[in-house]
């Protein structure tokens, strides 16, 4: 299925089938790659076998980046989501596929650590940010505004850096505790087991992509990365293996939910230079352009 956004000129192409079939027989160029892969922990996938003896996972690993690889422009960056346990499998996989790392992000987890009889509690995962090259073509330094610390009376007047610790940026959990973004079933359990956050995605868009790039996502899920693509107005290629995923991807392209809009999270940025820019001003709903900033220097705060 390919959704076209006339307005903003952006192309949404939608693959129901096998990860690595589809990645062998793509043409297109790919700027940036989202990689959130199941984690091999047996969970109960309708479409995918999550219990793969770990020789065999990591080579389809292996292979997916590699393809991933092959159909990246130059200077693109991948980020691969994994669990905790397995960052050598990551920084080896990308490594061997001729990735070039740039970052090991750890997000932390705002609900309860997952707790253990024998060691800490599990309270994040990591993301390993590479680029084909050394350099990336694309990087734009983003600034934040986070809560203050206990130790810290005053705001930052222009932010800070985002930096490699992600702890602002909320898991979406079953429950209460996960809000309305998450797609939910009859019963109120979670709709799809890993789910990821529009917060998520945003910050990885915005953070490697210019308007116009093309963004792949070779387990799509619930088509989170295609829908932050399509507000910021680029392009997206997602494939995704489970049917029932994949109606739900192509629902949210064609209707987009209010749980979905990024434009709540613009004023989180709004010390980031030239936001506008990196954001995609068509994608915004511009009532003024005269510049406000709430006493901040850096980017105009739009009216939205």
């Amino acid at each position: 299925m390919s959704l076209s956004n006339v307005k903003n000129e952006t192309n949404h192409q939608v693959f129901n089938d096998d990860c690595l079939k589809t990645l062998s027989s793509l043409r297109s160029e790919i700027d940036l790659t989202f990689l959130d892969p199941p984690f091999n922990q047996q969970k109960d996938y309708a479409s995918c076998n999550d219990d793969l003896p770990e020789k065999d996972y990591w080579k389809m690993m292996r292979d997916i980046c590699s393809q991933v690889f092959r159909l990246t422009t130059d200077g693109g960056a991948i980020y691969f989501m994994q669990r905790e346990k397995n960052i050598d499998g990551v920084l080896g996989v990308l490594r061997e596929t001729g990735w070039t790392f740039q970052n090991l992000i750890v997000w932390k987890k705002m609900s309860s650590a997952v707790p253990s009889v024998m060691r800490f509690g599990k309270a994040f995962q990591v993301i390993g940010y590479a680029t084909k090259g050394n350099r990336p073509r694309v990087f734009n330094r983003l600034r934040i505004e986070p809560s203050l610390l206990k130790h810290q009376k005053h705001e930052r007047e222009n932010g800070c850096f985002v930096t490699d610790v992600w702890d602002d940026i909320r898991e979406l959990t079953s429950g209460y505790f996960a809000g309305d973004e998450a797609f939910k079933n009859n019963d109120n359990t979670r709709f799809h087991k890993q789910q990821s956050p529009i917060a998520l995605l945003l910050r990885i868009i915005l953070s490697s992509s210019k308007v116009g790039d093309t963004i792949l996502d070779p387990f799509a899920g619930t088509g989170t990365t295609a829908v932050v693509a399509k507000q910021l107005d680029r392009n997206s290629v997602s494939i995704e293996i489970d049917s029932t995923n994949v109606e739900c991807v192509e629902k949210r392209l064609m209707e987009m939910r209010t749980d979905d809009q990024i434009e709540k999270f613009y004023k989180e940025y709004v010390c980031t230079k030239n936001l506008g820019e990196i954001w995609g001003a068509k994608s915004l709903e511009v009532k003024s352009i005269k510049a406000k900033t709430n006493g901040k220097q850096g980017a105009t705060l739009f009216n939205l």
